[in-house]
């Protein structure tokens, strides 16, 4: 990364408030696929409990719309780092399992950034990160706004398979996101926290394109990623980062399946 200022904004709000809109232009564009395929997911659901792991290698061929992630059966053929976290690895007594479990992940991953923004902007509305430009304001209410549709996109298809929706975000990194959260004190400490939940929900995606068996739910991880990433890109450039573009996502900061804690 190339730091071209410091805190608390590396743009101006013009800039911000562009990006912003190309953002919501971006996620209204793709919602509606994002809909539709996992509409094709729920046609499975009654498949996915029993059904044994499939060749990722075959279904990823099978599916053209994921071209454009097409490093992630590279990131997802690594059998020597997954012994705990396949989807297939339910915690005891938890109802989530196979591709199902990647589903609640997905859903309690999204609460937790929604649960990140609002907490910051109740941080900002009680004055406790100083100065905010409005338009980083609206940029966390847009960004915001986007993962409570994917949250309930993912819980809908938990509901239709007569699972439990996820509530809140049962997730082994949630308390240190939220002490993390409580210790914010400028819109610069915000930001970096926002970007890190960011980048952990564009792998997590990547990790989870690559590693469930059905091309619905497969294809879904691939239309939301990218919109995860613009996140983090536009976090970047407030911070005064210029991202550079990647050959292939990594996925080690991925959250696993075996973060799941419900």
């Amino acid at each position: 990364m190339i730091r071209r200022s410091k805190e608390p904004m590396a743009i101006t709000e013009a800039e911000l408030t562009s990006m912003t809109r190309e953002l919501e232009d971006m996620h209204q564009a793709t919602f509606p696929s994002v809909r539709a395929t996992l509409g094709e997911f729920t046609d499975n659901l009654a498949h996915m409990a029993t059904r044994a792991r499939s060749s990722r290698r075959g279904v990823l061929l099978g599916v053209g719309g994921v071209a454009a992630l097409g490093a992630l059966a590279a990131c997802g053929s690594d059998d020597k780092k997954k012994d705990t976290a396949t989807p297939s690895a339910s915690a005891s007594g938890s109802p989530y399992t196979g591709d199902l479990k990647v589903v609640a992940l997905a859903a309690a991953l999204e609460n937790l950034a929604v649960t990140a923004y609002d907490g910051a902007l109740k941080r900002a509305s009680d004055g406790k990160l100083g100065t905010v430009p409005p338009a980083i304001a609206t940029f966390i209410t847009t960004a915001r706004a986007q993962h409570a549709d994917h949250a309930a996109a993912w819980n809908g298809v938990l509901t239709k398979a007569k699972l439990p929706a996820i509530d809140g975000a049962p997730l082994t990194i949630t308390q240190g996101a939220v002490d993390a959260l409580g210790a914010t004190d400028s819109v610069a400490s915000v930001v970096k926290l926002a970007l890190g939940l960011e980048e952990v929900a564009a792998q997590t995606y990547t990790f989870a394109a690559a590693n469930v068996t059905d091309a619905g739910g497969i294809m879904t991880a691939a239309t939301i990623q990218p919109v995860e990433q613009m996140h983090a890109a536009i976090l970047h450039f407030v911070l005064g980062e210029y991202p550079v573009p990647l050959s292939f996502v990594p996925i080690d900061k991925a959250v696993k399946p075996d973060a799941l804690t419900k």
